[in-house]
Protein backbone atom coordinates (compact mmCIF):
# COMPACT_ATOMS: atom_id res chain seq x y z
CA UNK A 1 0.00 0.00 0.00
CA UNK A 2 0.89 3.44 -1.15
CA UNK A 3 0.57 6.60 1.54
CA UNK A 4 1.14 9.76 0.03
CA UNK A 5 1.75 13.10 2.18
CA UNK A 6 3.83 16.03 2.70
CA UNK A 7 5.96 15.12 5.72
CA UNK A 8 6.29 11.74 7.44
CA UNK A 9 7.91 11.86 10.93
CA UNK A 10 9.16 8.63 11.95
CA UNK A 11 9.07 8.42 16.16
CA UNK A 12 6.50 9.63 18.43
CA UNK A 13 8.25 11.05 21.30
CA UNK A 14 8.59 14.71 22.27
CA UNK A 15 11.13 15.63 18.96
CA UNK A 16 8.55 13.95 16.33
CA UNK A 17 5.15 15.06 18.15
CA UNK A 18 6.76 18.99 18.16
CA UNK A 19 8.15 18.63 14.59
CA UNK A 20 4.42 17.05 13.27
CA UNK A 21 3.16 19.94 15.50
CA UNK A 22 4.78 22.81 13.97
CA UNK A 23 4.76 21.36 10.50
CA UNK A 24 0.86 20.53 10.44
CA UNK A 25 0.42 24.41 10.00
CA UNK A 26 0.32 24.28 6.87
CA UNK A 27 1.80 20.87 5.35
CA UNK A 28 -0.67 17.65 5.33
CA UNK A 29 1.50 15.51 7.92
CA UNK A 30 1.76 11.70 8.98
CA UNK A 31 3.82 9.92 12.51
CA UNK A 32 4.80 6.29 11.99
CA UNK A 33 5.22 4.93 15.48
CA UNK A 34 6.21 1.28 16.28
CA UNK A 35 3.86 2.12 19.48
CA UNK A 36 1.22 2.89 20.74
CA UNK A 37 2.22 7.04 21.14
CA UNK A 38 1.84 7.53 24.82
CA UNK A 39 4.11 4.78 25.54
CA UNK A 40 6.86 6.57 23.93
CA UNK A 41 10.19 6.61 25.84
CA UNK A 42 10.00 10.74 26.22
CA UNK A 43 7.18 10.00 28.98
CA UNK A 44 10.18 8.33 30.87
CA UNK A 45 11.78 11.27 31.63
CA UNK A 46 11.73 12.50 34.85
CA UNK A 47 13.43 15.41 36.43
CA UNK A 48 12.81 18.65 34.30
CA UNK A 49 13.00 20.79 31.21
CA UNK A 50 16.29 23.33 31.12
CA UNK A 51 15.59 27.51 30.89
CA UNK A 52 17.31 30.56 32.50
CA UNK A 53 14.33 31.40 33.51
CA UNK A 54 15.66 33.41 37.02
CA UNK A 55 12.66 32.80 38.12
CA UNK A 56 14.08 31.90 41.59
CA UNK A 57 17.36 33.59 41.62
CA UNK A 58 19.94 35.60 38.86
CA UNK A 59 19.82 33.27 35.60
CA UNK A 60 20.60 34.14 32.01
CA UNK A 61 21.21 32.40 28.60
CA UNK A 62 24.86 33.33 28.68
CA UNK A 63 25.39 31.36 31.78
CA UNK A 64 23.34 28.31 30.29
CA UNK A 65 25.20 28.07 27.44
CA UNK A 66 28.54 28.42 29.36
CA UNK A 67 27.20 25.22 31.53
CA UNK A 68 26.03 23.44 28.02
CA UNK A 69 29.83 23.94 26.34
CA UNK A 70 31.60 23.14 29.57
CA UNK A 71 29.55 20.32 30.27
CA UNK A 72 30.10 18.75 26.87
CA UNK A 73 33.75 18.67 27.24
CA UNK A 74 34.19 21.23 25.00
CA UNK A 75 32.72 18.95 21.94
CA UNK A 76 29.93 20.41 21.47
CA UNK A 77 29.16 22.91 18.50
CA UNK A 78 28.85 26.49 20.19
CA UNK A 79 26.42 28.13 17.88
CA UNK A 80 24.32 24.88 18.15
CA UNK A 81 24.44 25.45 21.98
CA UNK A 82 23.98 29.16 21.79
CA UNK A 83 20.68 28.39 19.88
CA UNK A 84 19.34 25.93 22.50
CA UNK A 85 20.19 28.42 25.22
CA UNK A 86 18.89 31.28 24.01
CA UNK A 87 15.71 29.63 22.41
CA UNK A 88 15.10 27.74 25.61
CA UNK A 89 13.14 30.16 27.79
CA UNK A 90 10.11 31.05 24.72
CA UNK A 91 10.14 27.16 24.82
CA UNK A 92 8.85 26.99 28.09
CA UNK A 93 6.57 29.82 28.11
CA UNK A 94 5.19 28.10 24.79
CA UNK A 95 5.03 24.64 26.37
CA UNK A 96 3.01 26.16 29.16
CA UNK A 97 0.78 28.10 27.04
CA UNK A 98 -0.32 24.59 25.40
CA UNK A 99 -0.92 23.31 28.75
CA UNK A 100 1.83 21.67 30.20
CA UNK A 101 1.26 21.31 34.12
CA UNK A 102 4.46 22.67 35.57
CA UNK A 103 4.93 22.64 39.07
CA UNK A 104 4.16 26.24 40.55
CA UNK A 105 5.77 28.83 42.93
CA UNK A 106 3.65 30.24 45.43
CA UNK A 107 3.43 33.68 43.35
CA UNK A 108 2.48 31.12 40.26
CA UNK A 109 5.58 31.58 38.52
CA UNK A 110 6.67 27.91 37.13
CA UNK A 111 9.03 26.38 39.99
CA UNK A 112 12.83 25.46 39.20
CA UNK A 113 15.27 22.90 41.11
CA UNK A 114 19.00 22.48 40.18
CA UNK A 115 20.76 19.78 38.78
CA UNK A 116 24.22 18.39 37.68
CA UNK A 117 26.47 20.94 35.65
CA UNK A 118 23.87 24.08 35.76
CA UNK A 119 25.46 27.31 37.65
CA UNK A 120 25.26 30.79 37.70
CA UNK A 121 27.84 33.30 37.35
CA UNK A 122 29.66 31.09 34.73
CA UNK A 123 30.36 28.26 36.92
CA UNK A 124 30.48 30.36 40.29
CA UNK A 125 27.54 27.98 42.26
CA UNK A 126 24.63 25.81 41.32
CA UNK A 127 21.61 27.03 40.07
CA UNK A 128 17.59 26.56 40.22
CA UNK A 129 17.27 25.82 36.54
CA UNK A 130 14.94 22.86 35.77
CA UNK A 131 11.46 23.49 35.28
CA UNK A 132 9.67 20.16 35.93
CA UNK A 133 6.13 18.82 36.65
CA UNK A 134 6.91 16.63 39.72
CA UNK A 135 9.53 13.71 38.21
CA UNK A 136 6.81 13.25 35.33
CA UNK A 137 8.19 15.80 33.49
CA UNK A 138 8.26 13.97 29.77
CA UNK A 139 4.82 12.01 30.61
CA UNK A 140 3.53 15.39 30.77
CA UNK A 141 5.22 16.84 27.92
CA UNK A 142 4.36 14.00 25.65
CA UNK A 143 0.43 13.93 26.12
CA UNK A 144 0.45 17.42 25.88
CA UNK A 145 2.06 17.34 22.54
CA UNK A 146 -0.05 14.39 21.70
CA UNK A 147 -3.18 16.32 22.71
CA UNK A 148 -2.48 19.63 20.25
CA UNK A 149 -1.48 17.09 17.12
CA UNK A 150 -4.63 15.78 17.61
CA UNK A 151 -6.26 18.49 17.35
CA UNK A 152 -4.22 19.80 14.43
CA UNK A 153 -5.34 16.80 12.22
CA UNK A 154 -1.94 14.65 12.19
CA UNK A 155 -2.71 11.68 11.14
CA UNK A 156 -0.93 9.01 13.11
CA UNK A 157 0.16 5.42 12.18
CA UNK A 158 0.42 3.53 15.37
CA UNK A 159 2.63 -0.19 15.39
CA UNK A 160 3.87 0.58 11.81
CA UNK A 161 7.44 -0.08 12.30
CA UNK A 162 9.56 2.09 9.75
CA UNK A 163 12.71 -0.20 8.74
CA UNK A 164 13.89 1.09 5.59
CA UNK A 165 14.52 4.49 4.26
CA UNK A 166 13.93 5.69 0.46
CA UNK A 167 17.38 7.71 -0.11
CA UNK A 168 18.24 8.65 -3.97
CA UNK A 169 22.13 9.61 -3.94
CA UNK A 170 22.09 10.82 -7.16
CA UNK A 171 19.13 13.55 -6.55
CA UNK A 172 20.62 13.81 -2.96
CA UNK A 173 17.33 13.65 -1.48
CA UNK A 174 15.05 11.55 0.55
CA UNK A 175 11.57 10.71 -0.92
CA UNK A 176 9.96 8.68 1.92
CA UNK A 177 9.79 5.23 4.18
CA UNK A 178 9.06 1.86 4.13
CA UNK A 179 6.97 0.56 7.28
CA UNK A 180 5.73 -2.76 8.22
CA UNK A 181 2.18 -3.23 10.25
CA UNK A 182 2.94 -5.26 13.18
CA UNK A 183 -1.08 -6.26 13.24
CA UNK A 184 -0.95 -7.06 9.82
CA UNK A 185 2.01 -7.81 8.53
CA UNK A 186 1.43 -6.15 5.51
CA UNK A 187 4.39 -3.47 3.67
CA UNK A 188 3.39 -0.23 3.17
CA UNK A 189 5.15 2.57 1.68
CA UNK A 190 5.00 6.35 2.35
CA UNK A 191 5.67 8.39 0.27
CA UNK A 192 6.47 12.30 1.24
CA UNK A 193 8.63 15.22 -0.05
CA UNK A 194 10.32 15.08 4.12
CA UNK A 195 10.82 12.82 6.47
CA UNK A 196 11.71 13.71 10.17
CA UNK A 197 14.30 10.65 11.69
CA UNK A 198 13.24 11.03 15.67
CA UNK A 199 13.36 7.53 16.89
CA UNK A 200 15.25 7.71 20.06
CA UNK A 201 18.36 6.03 20.68
CA UNK A 202 20.08 2.89 21.10
CA UNK A 203 20.61 2.15 24.63
CA UNK A 204 19.38 -1.14 24.62
CA UNK A 205 23.01 -2.28 23.65
CA UNK A 206 23.78 -2.55 26.79
CA UNK A 207 23.15 -4.84 29.50
CA UNK A 208 22.67 -2.08 32.27
CA UNK A 209 20.40 0.58 30.62
CA UNK A 210 17.36 2.64 31.72
CA UNK A 211 16.39 2.81 28.39
CA UNK A 212 12.70 1.11 27.05
CA UNK A 213 12.64 -1.99 25.04
CA UNK A 214 12.22 -0.50 21.94
CA UNK A 215 15.13 2.02 22.07
CA UNK A 216 16.72 -0.30 19.50
CA UNK A 217 18.43 2.65 17.22
CA UNK A 218 15.87 1.20 14.34
CA UNK A 219 16.02 5.34 12.58
CA UNK A 220 19.64 5.82 13.10
CA UNK A 221 20.47 2.50 11.74
CA UNK A 222 18.20 3.02 8.62
CA UNK A 223 20.44 6.02 7.77
CA UNK A 224 23.47 4.06 8.22
CA UNK A 225 22.28 1.44 6.19
CA UNK A 226 22.10 4.09 3.27
CA UNK A 227 25.95 4.99 3.77
CA UNK A 228 25.14 8.33 5.14
CA UNK A 229 27.16 9.17 8.32
CA UNK A 230 26.53 8.74 11.96
CA UNK A 231 28.30 11.38 14.38
CA UNK A 232 29.76 11.04 17.30
CA UNK A 233 28.69 7.23 18.50
CA UNK A 234 31.51 6.79 20.68
CA UNK A 235 29.81 9.21 23.42
CA UNK A 236 27.19 7.16 25.60
CA UNK A 237 26.20 8.78 28.55
CA UNK A 238 26.16 6.50 31.45
CA UNK A 239 23.33 7.96 33.80
CA UNK A 240 25.07 7.54 37.54
CA UNK A 241 22.23 6.48 39.76
CA UNK A 242 20.84 3.61 37.81
CA UNK A 243 18.57 1.32 40.14
CA UNK A 244 20.64 -1.54 41.15
CA UNK A 245 20.48 -4.38 39.77
CA UNK A 246 17.84 -3.46 37.02
CA UNK A 247 19.29 -0.27 35.46
CA UNK A 248 16.09 2.00 36.04
CA UNK A 249 16.63 5.46 36.21
CA UNK A 250 16.36 7.08 39.57
CA UNK A 251 16.41 11.05 38.67
CA UNK A 252 18.84 13.29 39.01
CA UNK A 253 16.20 15.31 40.66
CA UNK A 254 16.44 13.58 43.49
CA UNK A 255 19.95 14.77 44.02
CA UNK A 256 18.84 18.19 43.32
CA UNK A 257 16.26 18.30 46.04
CA UNK A 258 18.65 17.32 48.34
CA UNK A 259 20.03 13.67 48.12
CA UNK A 260 23.25 12.56 48.87
CA UNK A 261 25.76 10.23 47.58
CA UNK A 262 27.59 7.41 49.83
CA UNK A 263 30.14 4.62 49.57
CA UNK A 264 30.27 1.95 52.03
CA UNK A 265 31.69 3.61 55.16
CA UNK A 266 28.76 6.60 54.85
CA UNK A 267 31.11 9.08 52.99
CA UNK A 268 29.72 11.98 51.08
CA UNK A 269 32.11 10.68 48.18
CA UNK A 270 31.40 13.49 45.55
CA UNK A 271 33.03 16.06 47.69
CA UNK A 272 36.55 14.71 46.86
CA UNK A 273 35.83 14.77 43.25
CA UNK A 274 33.96 18.09 42.95
CA UNK A 275 33.98 19.84 45.96
CA UNK A 276 32.51 22.84 44.80
CA UNK A 277 28.97 21.57 43.83
CA UNK A 278 29.58 17.76 44.88
CA UNK A 279 27.06 15.42 43.99
CA UNK A 280 25.44 17.93 41.30
CA UNK A 281 28.63 17.17 39.46
CA UNK A 282 27.98 16.83 35.74
CA UNK A 283 27.36 13.11 34.90
CA UNK A 284 29.98 11.34 33.46
CA UNK A 285 32.08 13.18 36.08
CA UNK A 286 29.66 11.17 39.19
CA UNK A 287 29.50 8.39 36.91
CA UNK A 288 33.33 7.87 37.10
CA UNK A 289 33.56 8.84 40.58
CA UNK A 290 31.23 5.92 41.80
CA UNK A 291 33.27 3.00 39.32
CA UNK A 292 36.53 4.32 41.04
CA UNK A 293 35.02 4.21 44.71
CA UNK A 294 33.44 1.10 44.11
CA UNK A 295 36.95 -0.10 42.13
CA UNK A 296 38.65 1.06 45.38
CA UNK A 297 36.48 -1.29 47.69
CA UNK A 298 34.54 1.22 48.50
CA UNK A 299 31.43 -0.66 47.10
CA UNK A 300 28.10 -1.36 49.92
CA UNK A 301 28.95 -4.37 51.46
CA UNK A 302 31.83 -5.17 48.81
CA UNK A 303 28.98 -5.43 45.85
CA UNK A 304 29.03 -3.35 42.80
CA UNK A 305 26.53 -0.27 44.24
CA UNK A 306 26.34 2.76 46.39
CA UNK A 307 23.87 4.35 48.31
CA UNK A 308 21.72 7.89 47.10
CA UNK A 309 20.35 8.67 50.57
CA UNK A 310 16.96 10.55 50.65
CA UNK A 311 16.10 9.45 54.04
CA UNK A 312 17.18 13.61 55.73
CA UNK A 313 14.79 15.36 53.37
CA UNK A 314 11.00 16.28 54.48
CA UNK A 315 8.78 13.09 53.99
CA UNK A 316 6.63 16.15 51.97
CA UNK A 317 9.54 16.37 49.01
CA UNK A 318 9.34 12.91 48.20
CA UNK A 319 5.78 12.75 48.18
CA UNK A 320 4.74 15.84 46.21
CA UNK A 321 8.29 16.59 44.17
CA UNK A 322 9.60 12.65 43.52
CA UNK A 323 6.49 10.47 43.84
CA UNK A 324 7.18 8.52 40.40
CA UNK A 325 11.12 7.53 41.73
CA UNK A 326 10.12 6.78 45.13
CA UNK A 327 7.57 4.62 44.00
CA UNK A 328 10.44 2.71 41.63
CA UNK A 329 12.16 1.84 45.30
CA UNK A 330 9.33 0.75 47.06
CA UNK A 331 8.21 -1.34 43.76
CA UNK A 332 11.27 -3.07 42.41
CA UNK A 333 12.94 -3.29 45.43
CA UNK A 334 10.60 -3.51 49.02
CA UNK A 335 12.91 -0.46 50.17
CA UNK A 336 11.44 2.92 51.66
CA UNK A 337 13.31 6.00 50.80
CA UNK A 338 12.42 7.75 53.52
CA UNK A 339 13.68 5.70 55.81
CA UNK A 340 16.28 3.42 53.85
CA UNK A 341 19.10 4.43 51.27
CA UNK A 342 18.37 3.26 47.62
CA UNK A 343 20.58 1.11 45.65
CA UNK A 344 22.36 2.92 42.49
CA UNK A 345 25.07 2.35 40.00
CA UNK A 346 26.09 3.29 36.49
CA UNK A 347 23.44 2.68 33.75
CA UNK A 348 23.34 3.57 29.58
CA UNK A 349 21.55 5.82 29.39
CA UNK A 350 21.42 8.36 26.37
CA UNK A 351 23.75 8.35 23.26
CA UNK A 352 24.79 11.70 22.19
CA UNK A 353 26.22 11.23 18.95
CA UNK A 354 23.39 10.22 16.07
CA UNK A 355 22.41 11.37 12.85
CA UNK A 356 24.29 14.71 12.18
CA UNK A 357 22.18 17.62 11.18
CA UNK A 358 22.28 21.65 11.27
CA UNK A 359 20.61 24.08 13.52
CA UNK A 360 17.28 23.57 11.33
CA UNK A 361 17.26 19.89 11.99
CA UNK A 362 18.74 19.01 8.18
CA UNK A 363 20.56 16.03 8.39
CA UNK A 364 24.17 16.61 6.50
CA UNK A 365 25.97 13.65 4.57
CA UNK A 366 29.30 14.70 4.94
CA UNK A 367 31.94 16.71 7.26
CA UNK A 368 31.60 19.45 4.54
CA UNK A 369 28.13 20.02 5.96
CA UNK A 370 26.13 19.62 2.82
CA UNK A 371 22.52 19.28 3.66
CA UNK A 372 20.11 16.23 2.25
CA UNK A 373 16.74 18.03 0.55
CA UNK A 374 13.86 16.81 2.75
CA UNK A 375 15.59 15.10 5.44
CA UNK A 376 15.53 16.29 8.73
CA UNK A 377 16.25 14.81 11.74
CA UNK A 378 15.84 15.63 16.10
CA UNK A 379 16.04 14.60 19.52
CA UNK A 380 18.12 11.59 20.51
CA UNK A 381 18.20 9.59 17.15
CA UNK A 382 19.85 12.95 15.88
CA UNK A 383 23.27 14.66 16.61
CA UNK A 384 23.55 18.61 16.28
CA UNK A 385 25.74 18.40 18.38
CA UNK A 386 25.21 20.36 21.45
CA UNK A 387 25.71 17.72 24.19
CA UNK A 388 29.28 16.74 22.75
CA UNK A 389 30.77 14.47 24.70
CA UNK A 390 28.94 14.87 27.96
CA UNK A 391 25.00 15.91 28.10
CA UNK A 392 23.58 17.66 30.87
CA UNK A 393 20.78 16.78 32.76
CA UNK A 394 17.53 18.62 31.53
CA UNK A 395 18.88 19.68 28.44
CA UNK A 396 17.79 15.99 26.51
CA UNK A 397 14.16 17.36 26.58
CA UNK A 398 14.89 20.79 25.88
CA UNK A 399 16.71 19.58 22.73
CA UNK A 400 13.65 17.76 21.88
CA UNK A 401 11.07 20.71 21.76
CA UNK A 402 13.87 23.28 20.31
CA UNK A 403 15.53 21.32 17.26
CA UNK A 404 11.52 19.91 16.69
CA UNK A 405 9.97 23.13 16.50
CA UNK A 406 13.18 24.01 14.08
CA UNK A 407 12.79 21.43 11.67
CA UNK A 408 9.10 21.71 11.87
CA UNK A 409 9.08 25.61 10.99
CA UNK A 410 12.17 25.04 8.45
CA UNK A 411 10.19 22.63 6.34
CA UNK A 412 7.05 24.83 6.38
CA UNK A 413 9.12 27.52 4.23
CA UNK A 414 11.04 25.30 2.18
CA UNK A 415 8.97 21.59 1.25
CA UNK A 416 6.21 23.61 -0.31
CA UNK A 417 8.65 24.36 -3.00
CA UNK A 418 9.88 20.63 -3.53
CA UNK A 419 9.47 18.42 -5.68
CA UNK A 420 8.23 14.60 -4.26
CA UNK A 421 10.89 12.76 -5.96
CA UNK A 422 9.52 9.53 -7.87
CA UNK A 423 9.68 6.40 -5.54
CA UNK A 424 12.38 3.95 -6.57
CA UNK A 425 11.21 0.65 -8.49
CA UNK A 426 12.82 -1.30 -5.28
CA UNK A 427 10.99 0.60 -2.90
CA UNK A 428 10.68 -1.96 -0.21
CA UNK A 429 12.96 -4.75 -1.25
CA UNK A 430 15.51 -3.93 1.28
CA UNK A 431 12.99 -4.48 4.08
CA UNK A 432 11.76 -7.34 2.65
CA UNK A 433 14.95 -9.25 1.56
CA UNK A 434 15.77 -8.42 5.63
CA UNK A 435 13.06 -10.88 6.75
CA UNK A 436 13.06 -12.55 4.02
CA UNK A 437 16.68 -13.92 5.15
CA UNK A 438 15.16 -13.99 8.92
CA UNK A 439 12.74 -16.64 8.16
CA UNK A 440 14.53 -19.02 5.62
CA UNK A 441 18.04 -18.40 8.15
CA UNK A 442 18.67 -22.69 9.56
CA UNK A 443 17.84 -21.44 12.97
CA UNK A 444 21.28 -22.49 14.34
CA UNK A 445 21.15 -19.74 17.74
CA UNK A 446 18.08 -17.54 19.07
CA UNK A 447 17.83 -13.93 19.16
CA UNK A 448 18.02 -13.96 22.95
CA UNK A 449 21.88 -15.73 23.17
CA UNK A 450 23.03 -12.75 20.49
CA UNK A 451 21.34 -10.09 22.55
CA UNK A 452 22.23 -10.85 25.55
CA UNK A 453 26.15 -12.08 24.34
CA UNK A 454 25.81 -8.15 22.66
CA UNK A 455 24.20 -6.46 25.84
CA UNK A 456 27.33 -8.11 28.75
CA UNK A 457 30.03 -7.21 26.15
CA UNK A 458 29.17 -3.73 25.38
CA UNK A 459 28.68 -3.77 28.90
CA UNK A 460 32.05 -4.86 29.90
CA UNK A 461 34.32 -3.54 27.18
CA UNK A 462 32.73 -0.24 26.13
CA UNK A 463 31.05 0.54 30.00
CA UNK A 464 32.43 3.99 31.85
CA UNK A 465 35.92 3.11 31.44
CA UNK A 466 37.38 1.66 28.31
CA UNK A 467 41.00 0.25 26.99
CA UNK A 468 42.08 -0.94 23.76
CA UNK A 469 42.23 -4.03 24.63
CA UNK A 470 38.71 -4.25 25.78
CA UNK A 471 37.44 -2.78 22.78
CA UNK A 472 39.21 -4.84 20.64
CA UNK A 473 37.67 -7.98 22.59
CA UNK A 474 34.14 -6.12 21.89
CA UNK A 475 35.08 -6.06 18.35
CA UNK A 476 35.85 -9.66 18.29
CA UNK A 477 32.97 -10.57 20.11
CA UNK A 478 31.13 -8.63 17.95
CA UNK A 479 31.96 -9.73 14.28
CA UNK A 480 31.21 -13.28 15.91
CA UNK A 481 27.84 -12.72 16.95
CA UNK A 482 27.10 -10.80 13.63
CA UNK A 483 27.98 -14.24 11.79
CA UNK A 484 25.47 -16.13 14.48
CA UNK A 485 22.92 -13.00 13.75
CA UNK A 486 22.54 -14.50 10.31
CA UNK A 487 21.67 -18.16 11.23
CA UNK A 488 18.57 -16.75 13.67
CA UNK A 489 15.27 -18.05 12.25
CA UNK A 490 12.09 -16.41 13.09
CA UNK A 491 10.32 -18.78 14.70
CA UNK A 492 6.52 -17.41 14.46
CA UNK A 493 5.81 -18.12 10.50
CA UNK A 494 2.42 -15.98 11.02
CA UNK A 495 1.58 -12.33 9.88
CA UNK A 496 -0.62 -11.34 12.67
CA UNK A 497 1.08 -9.05 15.31
CA UNK A 498 4.77 -11.18 14.67
CA UNK A 499 6.84 -9.39 17.59
CA UNK A 500 9.20 -12.61 16.89
CA UNK A 501 9.75 -10.60 13.68
CA UNK A 502 10.64 -7.48 15.31
CA UNK A 503 13.46 -8.89 18.14
CA UNK A 504 15.52 -9.97 15.09
CA UNK A 505 14.93 -7.21 13.12
CA UNK A 506 15.74 -4.90 15.95
CA UNK A 507 18.88 -6.59 16.71
CA UNK A 508 20.42 -6.42 13.70
CA UNK A 509 19.94 -2.50 13.80
CA UNK A 510 21.41 -2.78 17.33
CA UNK A 511 24.02 -5.14 16.57
CA UNK A 512 25.61 -2.42 13.71
CA UNK A 513 25.23 0.43 16.37
CA UNK A 514 27.36 -1.52 18.89
CA UNK A 515 29.83 -2.35 16.02
CA UNK A 516 30.29 1.50 15.09
CA UNK A 517 30.17 2.74 18.86
CA UNK A 518 33.14 0.53 19.82
CA UNK A 519 35.12 1.25 16.28
CA UNK A 520 34.46 4.85 17.04
CA UNK A 521 35.58 4.43 20.56
CA UNK A 522 38.73 2.74 20.04
CA UNK A 523 40.05 5.30 17.47
CA UNK A 524 39.35 8.19 19.95
CA UNK A 525 42.84 7.86 21.54
CA UNK A 526 41.99 10.71 24.36
CA UNK A 527 39.53 10.43 26.91
CA UNK A 528 36.84 13.23 26.92
CA UNK A 529 33.09 13.51 28.47
CA UNK A 530 31.48 9.88 28.52
CA UNK A 531 34.50 8.44 26.79
CA UNK A 532 36.68 7.37 29.39
CA UNK A 533 39.81 5.11 28.43
CA UNK A 534 42.71 4.30 31.37
CA UNK A 535 45.27 4.17 28.53
CA UNK A 536 44.33 7.36 27.49
CA UNK A 537 43.10 9.47 30.33
CA UNK A 538 43.80 13.11 29.14
CA UNK A 539 41.69 15.16 26.86
CA UNK A 540 43.36 16.02 23.95
CA UNK A 541 42.46 19.18 21.87
CA UNK A 542 45.02 19.37 20.03
CA UNK A 543 44.16 16.12 18.19
CA UNK A 544 41.04 15.26 18.82
CA UNK A 545 38.85 18.54 19.01
CA UNK A 546 36.84 17.23 16.09
CA UNK A 547 34.02 15.16 15.64
CA UNK A 548 33.56 11.37 14.47
CA UNK A 549 31.87 10.60 11.66
CA UNK A 550 31.30 6.47 10.98
CA UNK A 551 29.87 4.89 7.73
CA UNK A 552 28.53 1.24 7.02
CA UNK A 553 30.99 0.29 4.28
CA UNK A 554 30.05 -3.50 3.92
CA UNK A 555 30.52 -5.65 7.43
CA UNK A 556 33.47 -3.04 8.26
CA UNK A 557 33.20 0.94 9.96
CA UNK A 558 34.89 3.74 7.94
CA UNK A 559 35.75 6.50 10.19
CA UNK A 560 36.19 10.13 8.74
CA UNK A 561 37.12 12.71 11.41
CA UNK A 562 38.02 15.73 9.45
CA UNK A 563 34.67 17.99 10.53
CA UNK A 564 35.84 20.28 13.30
CA UNK A 565 34.23 21.21 16.55
CA UNK A 566 32.61 24.73 16.67
CA UNK A 567 34.18 27.26 18.84
CA UNK A 568 32.38 30.53 19.09
CA UNK A 569 32.64 32.11 23.03
CA UNK A 570 33.89 29.58 24.99
CA UNK A 571 37.94 28.49 24.39
CA UNK A 572 38.76 25.04 26.15
CA UNK A 573 39.54 24.94 29.34
CA UNK A 574 39.89 22.27 32.15
CA UNK A 575 36.89 21.11 32.68
CA UNK A 576 36.82 21.75 37.30
CA UNK A 577 34.04 22.02 39.10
Amino acid sequence: MIHRHDVVVVGSGMAGLRAALEASESLDVAVLSKLYVPRSHSGAAQGGIAAALGNLEEDNPEWHMFDTVKGSDYLGDQDAIEVLTHDAPEIIIELEHFGVPFNRLPNGHIAQRPFGGHTRNFGEAPVKRACYAADRTGHAVLHTLYERCIAKKVRFFEEFHALELLYDPQRNAVCGVVAYELQTGEKHVFHTKAVVMATGGYGRAWSTTSNAHAYTGDGIGMVYDQGLPLEDLEFMQFHPTGLHPIGILISEAARGEGGILRNSHGERFMERYAPKIKDLAPRDMVSRAIMLEILAGRGVEGQNYLHLDLSHLDPRVLDQKLPEITGFARAFLGIEPKVDPIPVAPTAHYAMGGIPTNIHGQVIRNAQNEGIDGFYAAGEAACVSVHGGNRLGTNSLLDTVVFGRRAGRHMRQVVPELERPPLPKDAGERMLDKIARANNAPGETTVQEVRERMRRTMMENVGVFRTEENMTQALKDLDELKAMYRTIKVRDDGKIMNTDLLDVLELGFLLDMAQATAVSALARTESRGGHARDDYPNRDDANWLVHTLAFKDGENVRLDHDKKVTLTRFEPKERVY
